[in-house]
């Protein structure tokens, strides 16, 4: 079970499209993992004094009871307790020591989950920029919703995948400046062309073993765990097509960006932040492809106005700069998450438990997969309306041709000549 200081549990830090998906189907094969799609919650609740706006009104009121009856402690002790209930409800009865929280965007409160979970473990997971960029363009183009790099990236408004590819990067990268003995660094390239060799060294990390096979996820599409993954609809939508890791994405980047797009995202982001990256090598590419030379600093104007733009929307303020704290005293000699035996026997534990913990698996399953379709149904009664109405539409203006003919016959039939024209 996860405990106050956050023994147990795992952050899987990235910003979107950078494999979070592909990472975690694997993680979740392992017995003693748990791991799902996207949670986000503690945005959630690290955002609960800003009140949105409610039918019910008191925005105002719900505000000034968090700033002035609330203290900072208190909330943060409230949204520990908060957050343990829902982490440990998932591993009750799993049979899993301790749980993932793949939450891509987590960068908005680095800051916070020090303080709410010292203790917790943090996966840094890497792509290469240009690739993540690609990624959001296909991913996009195939949903339909549509993504301009160069527009995102020069809006006046505020546009969170412009700050997930500027922002978000580079706060994560002074995050994990440093090297930290609760951090782990994991590239997508190593991941998709040595699986194997990359889990093993994460489940070191980790304290536990390497279990044969866990990369190969098309293996368990029938599981349980992998049900409640893929009922949830979120992430990579061309995940479930293949049956494990590739490379088709490593470097396809020039058949999705256009020049232009290249040239003004590596302006933007500045040479030196491929080098700390350790994409060198793919920056190099970028400038033969483009005849640029970049310039090592990023630019700056164009990342202040995107901060200036989240601060207005959010109201969050990062500390410059911030890297991930210090560690607890003895941390560097702690020993793995869970002590006692390495092998889990399942036969120890109480079948009800397990039971129940497959019961309430499938349950949420069931009420993700239901409100895809409630969805998928709303928005087919939306399109059947807008179809009904322009048909309506399209009758109305066919009635109108038959009496516009009528017009032109009676209009020649009473030319009035005068001074030789009509």
């Amino acid at each position: 079970m996860i405990d106050t200081q956050g023994n147990g549990l795992v952050f899987l830090l990235c910003i979107p499209r950078s494999g979070s998906s592909l990472s975690t189907v694997m993680l979740q094969n392992h017995s003693r993992i748990f791991a799902t799609q996207e949670m986000w919650f503690l945005m959630n609740l690290v955002d609960l004094s800003k009140a949105d706006s409610r039918a019910y009104g008191g925005s105002s009121i719900i505000r000034q009871f968090y700033q002035a009856m609330v203290s900072e402690d208190i909330f943060e002790k409230a949204c520990r307790s908060f957050a343990l209930e829902i982490y440990n409800g998932f591993l009750e009865g799993s049979g899993a020591d301790f749980i993932v929280d793949k939450s891509p965007r987590y960068y908005y409160m680095l800051e916070w989950l020090d303080r709410l979970f010292p203790q917790s473990r943090r996966i840094h997971l890497q792509r290469n920029p240009l690739s993540v960029a690609a990624s959001f363009k296909k991913v996009n183009r195939h949903t339909g919703e549509g993504f301009d790099l160069i527009q995102s990236l020069n809006h006046s408004k505020l546009n969170m995948k412009a700050v997930d590819l500027t922002l978000g990067l580079t706060r994560l990268n002074d995050y994990f400046a440093e090297a930290h003995p609760l951090a782990y660094e994991l590239k997508y390239e190593q991941l998709v062309m040595k699986p194997q060799e990359e889990l093993e060294k994460l489940c070191a990390f980790l304290g536990i073993t390497y279990e044969q096979g866990m990369e190969r996820y098309g293996q368990f599409v029938d599981s349980t765990k992998s049900d409640m993954f893929y009922s949830m609809g979120v992430g990579d939508p061309f995940l479930s097509s293949h049956q494990e890791a590739h490379q088709d994405s490593v470097n396809n980047w020039k058949n999705i960006l256009e020049r232009q797009e290249v040239e003004l995202y590596c302006r933007v982001l500045g040479a030196n932040l491929f080098h700390r990256m350790g994409y060198s090598e793919q920056l190099q590419e970028a400038e033969d492809w483009t005849g640029v030379q970049f310039q090592a600093e990023p630019d700056t104007e164009v990342l202040e106005r995107l901060k200036q733009q989240l601060v207005l929307a959010t109201e969050c303020r990062w500390q410059p700069n911030y890297r991930m704290d210090a560690p607890m005293n003895g941390a560097k000699d702690r020993s793995p998450i869970h002590s006692g035996s390495e092998e889990k026997e399942s036969a120890k534990m109480d079948p009800s438990l397990a039971a129940m913990a497959t019961i309430r698996q499938l349950q949420a399953a069931l009420r993700a997969a239901d409100q895809r379709l409630e969805r998928g149904y709303t928005e087919r009664e939306r399109l059947k309306k807008q179809l009904h109405a322009a048909h309506s539409k399209l009758q109305r203006i066919k009635s109108w041709i038959p009496f516009g003919h009528r017009i032109s016959a009676w209009a020649s039939q009473r030319k009035i000549v005068r001074g030789g024209k009509s």
